[in-house]
């Protein structure tokens, strides 16, 4: 059960984005609980929030690009990759500009300004999908794959093949993401000559210098390329090395392009918004391959996590037997529509009922083909909610729960004589005046069968 982290203080770095050229400010500030990974364009008018969510991937070419009813964020994945690299939950990432600075190609600045911001852990439990079989993408078109299987803990192995004896074929793997700063950090973005050719050409990579990006050469370079080069990159001379990469650089791995494909699946696989317990595999990995399997594997999860049943032991001595309810809560038989309480925090509450061939809803409901109306169980989850709620007061025999507003209701399965009912509300913001706002979910064989947004407020009897 590992606490959420994020950031003491705040901290900000200054560069230029890799393709608009454009100088930009960006501010990492510490972020509440359950925040996840948001950036915030102060530049614009209301200062638009865009969270880190693959859904709002719009395009990946020369990096990951999001947006977000028309607000853009470009080129977040080094950023994205050092945020997880230092074991982050919750950050928020200002801007003045769409473009995250480049740097020098890699996540070592913002590891650096993260570890010198300071890292402390929050008041709630880090929210991990634990994998418990393979799941896999595959770009047909590219013959790209990446998959993730059942692990321990969060590791990637990349294998990269780009058909040139320049680079030839790659591997790299992070075995733990404690080694993310000493192993994976500092390796930079890297490209071929004939792809910068064409960038130079269209107008991009306008911030690129050879201080933040490995060139390596796959081809010959002819006089009027080398020209460009030298006016591109305001540099008097260039020269290729021996081992065929654009001077000016030395490479900190032989293996430095397998380690920057790695560093950017963690960043793009950032996007899943959750954290991962499994083995990631990445073959021939790029920003599309990429953010197209964090799409499948987000929505995997968010399947899983509406559908999981929490498990209970029915059999312990509960929280609040019948007797213990009926002192708090006003009902009573037959409207009284909860057995037991075996869980309570200061945020969730567990209630539990055994539905019987006898209850008096049955006479008039379907008689012949007896179902649990659905709105009594809808009253079920709200008298658990109840409970929370009152809990919170020293009388609670002197007060009564009224109904504010009931939102997102949806009904799965039928719920039959035989079931029993498990409740589970959890707040969905901390209680105020009274005023309680909570989901709530309704199970029961192994399914869930009932859910619904409820809001109710505590008021004194008159």
């Amino acid at each position: 059960m590992v606490k959420q982290k994020t950031i003491k203080n705040e901290i900000s770095l200054t560069g230029v984005g890799l393709h608009t050229g454009k100088e930009v400010t960006m501010t990492f500030k510490p972020a509440p609980i359950n925040n996840g990974f948001t950036f915030v364009r102060v530049d614009l008018q209301g200062q638009p929030v865009i969270e880190a969510d693959a859904n709002y991937v719009v395009n990946t070419q020369r990096g990951t690009n999001l947006e977000k009813l028309g607000v853009k964020i470009q080129t977040p994945e080094h950023v994205l990759a050092a945020v997880v690299g230092c074991d982050l939950d919750n950050i928020i990432i200002e801007l003045n500009a769409s473009e995250l600075p480049i740097m020098d190609g890699s996540s070592k600045y913002f590891v650096e300004a993260i570890e010198k911001a300071g890292i402390e852990e929050q008041d709630a439990t880090r929210n991990v999908y634990v994998v418990k079989e393979v799941i896999s993408f595959t770009d047909e078109a590219t013959g790209s794959e990446i998959l993730v299987m059942p692990s321990d803990e969060y590791q990637v192995t990349t294998m990269v093949d780009f058909g040139t004896k320049v680079l030839g074929t790659q591997n790299a793997t992070l075995k733990s993401l404690a080694d993310f700063k000493d192993e994976i950090a500092s390796s930079r973005t890297f490209s071929f000559l004939h792809e910068l050719e064409s960038l130079l050409e269209h107008g991009l990579i306008k911030g690129g210098d050879l201080n933040n990006a490995i060139v390596y050469v796959d081809k010959e370079i002819s006089e009027s390329t080398m020209e460009n080069l030298k006016k591109a990159f305001g540099k008097e001379e260039i020269s290729v090395k021996p081992n065929g990469v654009l001077d000016n650089l030395t490479l900190h791995y032989p293996n430095e392009a397998a380690r920057h494909k790695l560093l950017d699946v963690i960043g793009d696989l950032s996007l899943i918004g959750v954290r991962i317990q499994g083995k990631i595999i990445a073959n021939k990995p790029g920003h599309f391959v990429n953010t197209q399997f964090a799409k499948k594997l987000a929505k995997i999860i968010k399947i899983e996590q509406r559908n999981h049943v929490p498990t209970y032991d029915l059999n312990q001595e509960p929280l609040m037997d019948i007797h213990k309810i009926m002192a708090m809560l006003p009902h009573r038989p037959p409207f009284l529509l909860i057995d037991r309480i075996i869980e309570m925090s200061d945020r969730h509450v567990v209630g539990l009922k055994n539905v019987t061939m006898n209850e008096n809803f049955f006479v008039g409901h379907f008689p012949e083909a007896p179902v649990m109306p659905g709105v009594l169980i809808v009253e079920a989850m709200a008298q658990t909610g109840g409970i929370l709620v009152l809990s919170t007061v020293p009388d609670p025999e002197n007060y009564l729960t009224y109904f504010m507003k009931i939102d997102n209701v949806k009904f799965k399965h039928k719920v039959l004589p035989g079931d029993t009912l498990i409740f589970k509300c959890e707040l969905i913001s901390p209680i105020r005046r009274g005023i309680c706002h909570m989901q709530a979910n309704a199970y029961a064989n192994g399914k869930l069968v009932t859910e619904a947004e409820l809001m109710a407020q505590i008021a004194r009897k008159q």
